[in-house]
């Protein structure tokens, strides 16, 4: 069944709603969860469904995302199975960078094409989900369905971010409208089922996972739909009436990353009793680089609802709520609350500690006495002794050299300095 099916992964634009997570790094290369990249998500999806051949679409910033797919995508020689990053590329006749999501399937459409497959799977690179594409992908087949766009059943507040759709008694979509006002919400509400609709989640939303029959893709962005970009605003509501167009609901915990507040409340959830995106379980790994890292080492610190990622060495008096990346470091007396330390990315010997310390400049990770709450702390910053970082509400939208505030998320830039006795 795997051999049917093609994923392509789309890496989405600058992302520029992530910034500064994005200043250096493409979305789907963004770190998540302490030792993983927004990209694993999908990719693990796919093949704990039993898909096993992928394209990753990039164009920004790519080089991170690169280098991580190279060096965590292994396969035997013996398997058809392939990670492929596709960049964009000008070429003699299309000298521009990808448009938008359908222009940039369009766009390699010729490096799909020595590779079977009766369909093509299309995902977001920057969502937070866990889900059988291969049960999609039966639905579709047993409908005789020549377009399936998995949705999830939303409420009122958050309708109006997304496309909502609306379907027959049979499941075919029958219309679309992107990002409704409030005010038309009414004439939008489906038939989500009991369960969803005892939670108020009344509106089909496109969750931006679509499978196509690959003749009829090749034939709608190549020959009826040239000029469109995008799948979400034009393919689909032109497709709809012409084609079966079906919708494969989704009921389970899905988020689209695409903002800092998003994005932090993402990870925080992670360190909920039970989590509502499962991380421990056997049948759904979420598959990343294996770094050989030692166990993490902790030393006189409260834990409270923390995850900690592998090679770190913790002497904080309290971390809570908050998830610890890969190689950390925090200084004795510090109290870290709600908050993502994404990490470091090597180690500083004893001797370069030193030479760091007779420089007036601080070692990599947080030192002493130090106060975070409400942050994200990007890969390799160094933080002197005496740091006190509050975020909220209080504090208003800004960007300065070393960092940015946003929704009263405090974001430390990636490699910023913050000397001893720095307050924001």
């Amino acid at each position: 069944m795997s051999k049917k099916i093609l994923s392509v992964i789309l890496g989405g634009g600058a992302g520029t709603r992530l910034y500064p997570l994005t200043a250096s790094r493409s979305k789907p290369a963004v770190p998540i969860a302490g030792k993983y990249r927004l990209v694993d998500i999908p990719i693990s999806n796919c093949l704990n469904s039993g898909i096993s051949r992928m394209f990753v679409l990039t164009q920004f910033n790519s080089a991170s995302l690169n280098r991580h797919i190279k060096n965590t995508y292994h396969f035997s020689a013996f398997s058809s199975a392939f990670v492929d990053i596709l960049a964009a590329e000008q070429t003699p006749d299309n000298p521009t960078w990808y448009q938008g999501t359908a222009d940039a399937v369009r766009q390699c459409l010729r490096h799909l094409g020595p590779f079977e497959s009766e369909y093509i799977l299309i995902l977001s690179g920057d969502q937070l989900y866990q889900m059988d594409f291969m049960d999609m992908l039966n639905n579709h087949i047993a409908k005789n369905a020549d377009i399936t766009i998995a949705t999830i059943p939303v409420a009122d507040r958050e309708a109006s971010d997304f496309g909502i759709l609306k379907k027959n008694a049979e499941g075919f979509i029958t219309s679309f409208i992107e990002k409704p006002k409030k005010d038309v919400l009414a004439n939008w509400i489906s038939d989500t089922g009991d369960t969803m609709k005892s939670q108020g989640r009344n509106y089909l939303a496109s969750m931006g996972i679509y499978i196509f029959n690959r003749q009829l893709l090749s034939d709608l962005l190549q020959n009826e739909y040239v000029e469109a970009t995008d799948f979400g605003k034009e393919i689909l509501p032109q497709s709809l009436g012409k084609y079966k167009v079906i919708s494969y609901q989704y009921d389970g915990y899905w988020t689209d990353i695409g903002n800092i507040y998003s994005f932090f409340e993402a990870n925080l959830g992670l360190t909920k009793e039970i989590p509502d995106f499962n991380l421990f379980d056997n049948n759904k790994a979420i598959y990343t680089r294996a770094r050989m890292l030692p166990p993490a080492k902790i030393s006189g610190t409260t834990l409270e609802k923390t995850i900690i990622a592998e090679g770190c060495i913790i002497n904080a008096s309290r971390v809570e709520n908050s998830v610890i990346g890969i190689r950390t470091r925090i200084g004795s007396g510090t109290t870290i609350v709600s908050s993502y330390l994404m990490g470091i990315d090597f180690y500083e010997t004893i001797e370069e500690i030193d030479h760091a310390k007779s420089h007036g400049l601080p070692t990599v990770g947080i030192g002493n006495r130090c106060y975070i709450r409400n942050a994200i702390v990007d890969k390799n910053c160094r933080i002197g002794d005496d740091v006190r970082i509050n975020g909220g509400p209080h504090l208003e939208n800004t960007d300065h050299s070393l960092y940015t505030v946003k929704d009263g998320i405090v974001v430390i830039k990636k490699g910023a300095v913050l000397p001893n006795g720095f307050v924001i």
